[in-house]
Parts: structure tokens; sequence; C-alpha cells
């Protein structure tokens, strides 16, 4: 999965905790990349209860990571927001088949 804001595809990791940051946006869990995650608005959402921005996203549920607060994800994120949902990178889909092909040995 790659950055939200910028696209940036996230490496193997090296041992430790990862740089990259999850965060939940229109009801859908994202990644934020180490270099977004120095800006100051990565219009997430955040939690009813404290307001924290360390928010999960998983079979339909929103969980605060900082409060515990669970919430049930809306069906339809659009209906409230004119935003418009992430879009995956272009050349994601080459890059899968690519990927796919290396791992199964095809030509």
């Amino acid at each position: 999965m790659p950055c939200y804001r910028c696209g940036a595809r996230q490496t193997d990791p090296v041992r430790g905790a990862s740089p990259w940051q999850r965060g939940v946006r229109q009801e859908t869990q994202v990644l934020i990349c180490p270099d977004c995650q120095r800006l100051h608005d990565l219009d997430l959402d955040s939690c009813a209860t404290c307001g924290s921005l360390a928010l999960i996203c998983r079979l339909g549920e929103v969980e605060c990571r900082s409060c515990g607060a669970v919430r049930m994800a809306r069906s339809d994120p659009l209906a409230d927001s004119p935003a418009s949902p992430p879009s995956p990178p272009p050349g994601l889909s080459a890059e899968v088949e690519a990927a796919l092909n290396r791992v199964l040995g095809r030509a």
C-alpha cells in the first residue's frame, strides 16, 4: 500500500519498528510515509472522543489507539464529504503484475 499523500511505495522494512504511520482518512485505512508525516495538515480523521489521529480501521469498525473508543465505520464515507477517495498511484497494476510474474516464475 503506498503513501496516500505522495504515492511513495513502502520498501522491505529493516529490523525494528517501521517509520511508516497508519491512519484513517474518509473511513479508509491509509499509510503515511516518514516524509509526509512531517506535514502538519495530513487531513486524517480524528477520534470524536479524544481528538487523537491514532485511528485504525478494520472489519467495519474504526478504533482509537489512544483512548480505545470504537465506532462503526460509515458505509458511504463520501456521503458527508465532497472530497474524492484516495486513488491508486499510476502504474500500480503494472507493478503488481511484474511482482507476480517474478514470484511465479513467468517470463
